[in-house]
């Protein structure tokens, strides 16, 4: 039974450049509009809007309102969220918030992170967010963590709303001993689906050899990888380098992801730039987070700071990286904000970084789950694709990602949150007004 909550087509929706064919036709140098047609909870085919077609079904018209797929959330820390409000005074800057978090977690319990995550993941979904990755610190070489099986036992309760995947997020003094590493694999590849293997890569703790024996571990036991490395401004910092170099050398077969890398942005030119040509050669997606570098990077009390923390995301665009902007910690330690709305860090990152063309090419660094895995690229929203979307009922491509809160979320064609405006609603089976 179709209602006016289950559209069969919706009518003049602006889509983003990045997901229309090359030869889309234009209007005013902006893409046309766009005639999306669902049935069953599935996209059925994307068409140019045309006036004069005859359409029968439940039909919106949109009425030129951005519209953008299920938005992916590429790096948070669930098992950290919404720790901050019973913390005291926590020292600025990366190391402080981890010494924060050190003192926090000896109070944990499985259903304090249970809870917290839950909530994080509401917010998530009540955002239109379909494929979250949470990194899990990871601080013993013989012993899970107590939130480990607390995210598998999420990741099942929500699999048929998010796509959850688990990160073990272990500090790389532990790679050290080979036989160690090689455990760890074995125990994240034991633990289900959805696991991949992790490692906080920085200076203070910088081992080569430690991150040769995490990839050769990650190798032997068929595990795609997440890094958290560099997320410092020491223009020494190695880890990127040496990562894009031993991919080439061991011959990955997997995929690995590099969050952070925030050093780029504070090495000189010719070395970063060196570091990004091998990078754009290598099986690597970058994932920036700007809410949480621009709070943590360069911090110091009483001090403004003066570097902004992010990493060359527009330089690794031009070399055909896969970059993905991320929420990343979400009211705790590391970032007293944040709301697990991707959205919001796009326009932290819009900001910081002076990017171009917010809707039409950045919208994507939020769409793309298929650049968290090895393989041919997949857009969203083709022909039998869920019918997961967004449709934003202020926003324009101008000002994007300016005035986005208000949004209706379709999961599978079905009215997920957000209320759809009487005016979108077509009494009759065809549309007759003059597109806009």
């Amino acid at each position: 039974m179709h209602t006016s909550n289950t559209p069969d087509h919706i009518l003049g929706a602006r889509l983003p450049r990045w997901l229309l064919p090359q030869h889309w036709p234009t209007a005013g140098h902006q893409p046309a509009l766009a005639t999306l047609h669902l049935a069953l909870g599935k996209v059925q085919g994307i068409t140019p809007f045309d006036p004069a077609a005859a359409l029968h079904g439940t039909t919106w018209d949109v009425a030129g309102a951005l519209v953008l797929p299920g938005l992916v959330d590429a790096h948070t820390h669930l098992d950290k969220a919404f720790t901050l409000p019973r913390m005291g005074v926590v020292k600025p800057g990366l190391l402080g918030a981890i010494d924060a978090m050190m003192v926090d977690r000896q109070s944990w319990t499985e259903t304090d992170i249970h809870a917290r995550a839950s909530r994080a993941l509401q917010w998530a979904y009540d955002a239109g967010t379909v494929h979250v990755r949470t990194h899990c610190d990871w601080w013993e070489p013989d012993a899970q963590p107590l939130a480990w099986n607390v995210l598998r036992a999420l990741a099942h309760d929500w699999a048929d709303r998010i796509t959850l995947e688990r990160v073990s997020l272990i500090p790389l003094h532990l790679y050290a001993d080979r036989n160690t590493a090689m455990r760890l694999a074995a125990t994240v590849t034991d633990s289900g689906p959805g696991a991949l293997l992790g490692g906080f890569v920085h200076s203070t703790n910088w081992n080569p050899q430690a991150l040769r024996h995490l990839f050769e571990a990650a190798q032997h036991h068929g595990l795609n990888v997440d890094l958290h490395v560099d997320e410092e401004l020491h223009p020494g910092a190695l880890g990127l380098a040496t990562t894009a170099a031993l991919l080439k050398e061991l011959r990955f077969e997997g995929h690995v992801v590099c969050g952070h890398t925030c050093a780029l942005a504070a090495q000189d030119e010719a070395t970063a730039l060196a570091t990004l040509d091998a990078v754009a050669q290598s099986p690597i997606t970058l994932v920036t987070l700007p809410i949480t570098n621009l709070l943590l990077q360069d911090a110091t009390t009483g001090r403004t700071p003066r570097q902004r923390g992010l990493t060359l995301v527009k330089e690794a665009r031009a070399r055909g990286i896969p970059v993905l902007v991320a929420s990343d910690n979400v009211q705790d330690p590391f970032c007293p904000v944040g709301s697990f709305d991707p959205l919001e860090a796009l326009a932290t990152g819009v900001l910081a970084a002076q990017l171009d063309a917010p809707f039409d090419q950045w919208s994507e660094s939020l769409c793309r789950a298929d650049w968290l895995r090895r393989g041919s690229p997949a857009l969203p929203l083709q022909a039998g694709d869920p019918a997961d979307l967004l449709v934003f009922i202020q926003a324009d491509h101008w000002g994007f990602p300016s005035r986005t809160q208000g949004r209706v979320v379709l999961r599978q064609g079905r009215v997920a949150s957000g209320h759809a405006p009487a005016a979108w609603h077509v009494p009759t089976p065809q549309l007759t007004r003059s597109p806009a």
